[in-house]
C-alpha cells in the first residue's frame, strides 16, 4: 500500500469526517476556486517575487493600495511588503496553491538570453536528442534538458519576453519554488503550496497544457493506489499527476496574453503539507517506498526516467538508432564469417598445393647426391 495515499487519506479524513474503517476518504474536493492575482507587472532580473505576490494579494490590492513593489521593485523594495504581510491581510487562504507561470521566475532570476543565441542556448540547454523534425520554418528538437524535462526547444521560449530576447527555464525549478514557498509562508503564516508550470506539448496529442515543473509544499502525485473504487475495485496503478492537473487548470483563467501570472487555486488542500509532514514518496514505476519525501521531491517526481520510458525516442529515431545497430551487428557477423570462409580457403589450397607428404619427399631429395655427365663436372 502507498505512504503517500495513506497520508493524503489521513488529512482529508481530519478535514472533512467522511472516512472509511480505514481511514480514507469517501470523497474527493467537492469544488475549486481559481483566481489570478492582478497587478504584479512585468517582471525584471532581481525583483522580489515573494513581495509582488504579496502585494498583489494584500486586501487592498483591488482597491489600488499595491505600491513599492511594482517591476523593477528588487528586493530591497519588496521586503516591507513581506514584513507587513499578515494572514488577515491577504486574500490567501491556508491551504491555498500558488500556480506561478515559470517566465516571471526565469525573469527574476536573470534567464534571459539574446535571440540570435536561441539555436545555441537549445544546444547547451540539451542532454539527449529525442527527436528532430525540419518544417518549413526551421528545425524542431524534442529534447531532454538540463532539469530533466522532454520538451520541445529544451524549454527555450520567445514568447511573452522583450523583441529579440529568449528566456530559458529556472535553473532548479523545484529550489526556486522552495524558496518562493517558504517566503509565503512565513510572512502569512499559511500553509501554502507553490507550484511553477510551464507550457507543454503531449505525447499522442495534439494542443499544449501547462505542467507542474516545479513544486513546494504540495503533493504531485495523488497517489490511490491501495486505495478501493465506488464498486469495491482496489486500484492498482491509479496515481494522478495532481501537479500537472493544477497547472492546467490555473493555465485556463492565467491565459497566455493577458498578463496574470500568478492564479491562485483553492479546494486542493488535502494536497497541502505542513512543514513537518514527511510523507514517503513511492516510486510509479518501481512501486518501492523512497527515503526521501514526495513534497521534498517537489515536481520532478514526476519525471519518468528515460530508461524506463517506452517511448524515449521518436520514430524515426528509433528507427535509425535500431537500423545502425543491426547494420553494426550484421556487420560485424559477415566479417567474422568472411574471415572464417577466407582462412579455410587458404587451408585447402595450401594444402591441395602440398598433399601430405610431399614437402617430407622434397626434403629427402635434398639430401641425395647429384649425378653429372662426365665433363661437365662443377669447376
Amino acid at each position: 500500500m502507498s505512504e503517500i495515499a495513506d497520508a493524503t487519506a489521513a488529512r482529508v479524513a481530519d478535514a472533512t469526517g467522511a472516512a472509511d474503517a480505514k481511514g480514507r476518504p469517501l470523497t474527493q474536493s467537492s469544488g475549486l476556486e481559481i483566481f489570478v492575482l492582478e497587478g504584479i507587472g512585468e517582471i525584471v532580473p532581481g525583483d522580489d517575487l515573494a513581495a509582488l505576490i504579496l502585494a498583489a494579494a494584500s486586501t487592498g490590492a483591488k482597491d489600488g493600495a499595491v505600491s513599492g513593489a511594482g517591476a523593477g521593485a528588487g528586493a530591497g523594495a519588496g521586503a516591507g511588503v513581506v514584513a507587513a504581510t499578515t494572514a488577515s491581510s491577504t486574500v490567501l487562504r491556508d491551504g491555498d496553491i500558488l500556480a506561478v507561470t515559470s517566465k516571471i521566475v526565469s525573469k527574476a532570476e536573470g534567464r534571459i538570453v539574446p535571440a540570435s543565441d536561441r539555436e545555441q542556448a537549445i544546444t547547451d540547454e540539451t542532454v539527449r536528442v529525442v527527436a528532430s523534425r525540419v518544417h518549413p520554418n526551421g528545425v524542431t528538437r524534442i529534447v531532454e534538458n538540463r532539469q530533466g524535462l522532454v520538451m520541445a526547444a529544451a524549454g527555450v521560449d520567445a514568447s511573452n519576453t522583450a523583441d529579440g530576447t529568449v528566456l530559458l527555464l529556472p535553473v532548479d525549478p523545484d529550489a526556486s519554488a522552495r524558496a518562493l514557498c517558504a517566503t509565503l509562508r512565513a510572512a502569512t503564516g499559511l500553509r501554502l503550496g507553490v507550484i511553477i508550470t510551464d507550457t507543454a506539448g503531449r505525447v499522442w496529442r495534439d494542443g499544449q497544457t501547462d505542467i507542474a515543473i516545479g513544486a513546494a509544499g504540495v503533493l504531485v502525485l495523488d497517489d490511490l493506489r491501495g486505495t478501493t473504487d465506488a464498486f469495491g475495485h482496489r486500484l492498482a496503478v491509479t496515481a494522478a499527476a495532481a501537479g500537472d492537473e493544477i497547472a492546467g487548470a490555473a493555465d485556463l483563467v492565467k491565459g497566455k496574453t493577458s498578463q496574470n501570472p500568478v492564479a491562485v487555486v483553492r479546494g486542493l488542500a488535502r494536497l497541502v503539507v505542513a512543514d513537518s509532514d514527511a510523507v514517503a514518496a513511492t516510486d510509479i514505476d518501481a512501486g518501492t517506498p523512497t527515503s526521501a519525501s514526495q513534497a521534498a521531491e517537489g515536481a520532478r517526481i514526476l519525471q519518468r526516467d528515460s530508461a524506463q520510458d517506452m517511448f524515449r525516442l521518436g520514430s524515426a529515431e528509433a528507427h535509425a538508432e535500431g537500423y545502425a545497430a543491426g547494420f553494426e551487428a550484421g556487420l560485424a557477423q559477415g566479417q567474422a564469417a568472411g574471415f572464417a570462409a577466407g582462412l579455410a580457403a587458404a587451408h585447402a589450397q595450401v594444402d591441395g598445393e602440398h598433399p601430405a607428404g610431399a614437402h617430407e619427399a622434397d626434403t629427402q631429395s635434398a639430401d641425395v647426391p647429384i649425378a653429372h655427365e662426365p665433363g661437365n663436372e662443377p669447376a
